[in-house]
């Protein structure tokens, strides 16, 4: 089905007005992954830190309840995300990238909504989805599985495995926590992360890595 963008500037500039202080009572899952695994050994993590992890997915689908008391029963929205350094650095001591943003929201959202879900990802995401280029809104494909997340949103492609080995290999452990306001994180194995859109000036294809968490938020 074609997709559709959307006036971004009335989008985001209403996602950034004060409107996002509001909430209400909204609930569902979460997923992310990023260009850099979250789990790994200290030897690479070093020479690694400063040149990975820029780029992330990071997608929602309401289970129920309201954002800025606009109903969002069912819908999803997804972020791909591009900064200028590791977007995780400043958790290992270094500064807080500086990012751009594209949003896909749900077709099926109407324009209130819409709006909702773009300030809902922007206020779960603590500002990681920010500096917005611009909102399409597109069939969004959210499969949470027993085993496995799907995620499918225009230019965006995310399959997480849920079981993830953690390997002791070069001293491995957890060197990033979520991008976005998550209970019950768990990390997964990214079989697929790909953004090929043209409006973040980056492109990236990042498959098997050890580099996804998921999980349910509620706010």
């Amino acid at each position: 089905m074609k997709t559709h963008m959307i006036v971004v500037a009335a989008l985001v500039g209403l996602a950034a007005s004060p409107l996002t202080a509001g909430s209400g009572s909204v609930h569902g899952k979460y997923v992310e992954a990023r260009t850099a695994e979250v789990f790994t050994g200290g030897c690479i993590m070093g020479s690694e830190a400063e040149t990975v992890g820029k780029q992330a997915v990071l997608a929602w689908k309401v289970d129920g309840g309201s954002f800025n008391g606009v109903p969002l029963d069912g819908l999803s929205v997804v972020a791909a995300v591009a900064g200028d350094k590791n977007l995780g650095i400043q958790e290992i001591g270094g500064g807080i990238a500086k990012v751009k943003s594209a949003v896909f929201v749900d077709e099926r959202a109407n324009a209130a909504q819409r709006i909702a879900l773009v300030a809902m990802a922007t206020e779960l995401s603590k500002g990681i989805v920010g500096n917005i280029v611009n909102v399409t809104a597109t069939p969004i494909q959210y499969a949470d599985q027993e085993q496995a997340v799907h995620v499918a949103a225009g230019q965006v492609a995310l399959d997480v495995n849920k079981h993830m080995a953690h390997d002791p290999t070069c001293g491995a452990m957890q060197w990033f926590h979520p991008l976005a306001s998550v209970t019950d994180a768990t990390m997964g194995v990214a079989d697929q992360h790909s953004f090929s859109g043209s409006g973040l000036g980056t492109k990236w294809s990042d498959p098997n890595k050890r580099s996804a968490f998921f999980g349910s938020f509620s706010y």
